[in-house]
């Protein structure tokens, strides 16, 4: 079941918790033939039901503040990218290459919203960079032929699979073994208090230093909503690695930016994380590991630390190492089959995996410090977006939402201007949307707007 008591069981949570939440239920929105809505609820329940658990913890009140989720400011938020404005402005949205291509026996995803990414599939292909090549070159190709090419040339390219051919597969079967949140006690370093004192009792995460190195949406959501919970967040980005400036608008708010290679600026990093109390890492699998960053080397070099990281189609499997996106994740799950019509494939309509697994992973990094106060230990945190994919998959046994036809795209029968706010930055005046982690007495919007990506100093304020 895709509910917020199931989602809070795989947190660990203490059940009775549950009677602290109420939701306001509006059956207009994120509209699917799979329990989206119910699924996007879940997410962002547990993610504010285990903030309120720690503020309470951490301000010492014998009871966790009543949590309130809103069916329409979690459909706002899990479409935040199309919301947003910058200066007026509407936000860049999917590359033309980044799309859906017929081959010769069914069909494919692409992502090529990056520039090197677009260069890699353009050489699989041996094709010039107009849609037409691409899509006379696919239609030549099978499915699954173009998805290993691709990706033989660091591209990114998955086949449309069903959810019983997932289920087959070597990799379907490895994250379908996962639970929907990996937690783990690396060791027993004793409880750390944290000694920097926050401007709010009432801001669970007030005082902590999360060292965030992730891109894309689902981390970066991750340590947005920390950051609206009070924690220092920082995040660290490869000089040479390209960042799409609205989607750095989006979830930047609340946090710092900068710009450090790992290979010559180690003795930064290492100041960094000295002190802090968390580390969010949203690459692949072992991609980070020879800089000394897993999980268990962090935990030796600072002890009580804990580890937060996201995947794509998990650690585990022949996939484990691979690329991914939300997009494709939806295609090779059988997602897209799900929802598509008159043979084609279909999308949810909204990033859902990507905004879910984000808040899941908050929600993680949260019961893990609250679990910390009690128990210390450095911990792990692990989510992917397969496997929220197989969550919401399962999900649709027990709830439909069953609909003909597309999905609809976010908010609909109910406007979203509720959920909107304005504010200056330094990128200009942005319309956003405001998070719709909400419990009595917490915080209504974040304490700073998104800056220029790379322009903050690597050292803690």
């Amino acid at each position: 079941m895709t509910d917020i008591a199931s989602a809070w069981s795989a947190l660990g949570g203490d059940p009775a918790l549950l009677a602290r939440v109420s939701t306001v239920e509006r059956s207009g929105v994120l509209r699917a033939r799979l329990p989206v809505r119910e699924a996007a609820r879940a997410c962002v329940g547990v993610c504010a039901l285990a903030a309120a658990e720690l503020a309470a913890r951490r301000a010492g009140l014998a009871g966790a503040p009543a949590v309130r989720v809103d069916d329409g400011a979690v459909a706002t938020a899990f479409v935040s990218e199309r919301h947003l404005r910058v200066g007026g402005r509407a936000p860049v949205a999917f590359a033309p290459l980044s799309r859906f291509w017929r081959t010769a026996d069914g069909w494919v995803r692409t992502h090529a919203n990056y520039p090197h990414h677009r260069a890699r599939l353009l050489t699989a292909l041996g094709v010039p960079d107009h849609p037409e090549a691409v899509a006379a070159a696919l239609a030549e190709w099978s499915a699954r032929e173009a998805e290993e090419a691709v990706y033989a040339a660091g591209g990114l390219t998955v086949a449309l699979r069903t959810p019983g051919e997932w289920a087959a597969h070597e990799q379907g079967a490895a994250v379908g073994k996962l639970p929907l949140v990996e937690r783990e006690r690396l060791d027993s370093a004793r409880t750390r208090v944290c000694t920097r004192a926050g401007r709010d009792p009432l801001l669970p995460a007030a005082g902590l230093r999360v060292l965030d190195l992730t891109r894309v949406v689902a981390g970066p959501v991750a340590t947005r909503t920390l950051a609206l919970l009070g924690a220092d967040v920082l995040r660290v980005d490869a000089p040479w690695l390209p960042e799409l400036p609205d989607q750095h608008a989006d979830t930047g708010f609340g946090k710092r930016s900068a710009r450090l290679d790992l290979a010559t600026g180690r003795d930064t990093f290492e100041e960094l994380l000295a002190t802090a109390d968390v580390v969010v890492t949203g690459y692949r699998p072992g991609a980070l590991d020879r800089f000394g960053l897993t999980p268990e080397a962090l935990a030796e070099r600072r002890p009580g630390v804990v580890v937060a990281q996201l995947s794509a189609w998990g650690a585990r499997g022949p996939w484990g190492d691979r690329r991914g996106f939300d997009s494709l994740v939806q295609v090779a799950t059988g997602i897209a089959a799900t929802e598509g019509s008159a043979g084609r494939p279909g999308a949810l309509p909204a990033q859902a995996l990507d905004h879910g697994t984000g808040y899941l992973l908050a929600a993680g990094v949260l019961r893990a410090l609250t679990e910390q106060m009690d128990e210390g230990g450095s911990r792990v945190v692990r989510v992917a977006l397969a496997r929220t994919a197989g969550w919401l998959l399962e999900g649709a046994a027990g709830v439909r939402t069953g609909i003909d036809g597309a999905s609809d795209g976010g908010v609909s029968e109910v406007s979203a201007d509720a959920w909107l706010a304005r504010r200056d930055s330094p990128l200009g005046t942005l319309r956003y949307a405001s998070s719709p982690v909400s419990f009595a007495g917490g915080p209504d919007d974040w304490a700073r707007p998104p800056g220029p990506w790379g322009a903050d100093p690597a050292r803690w304020e």
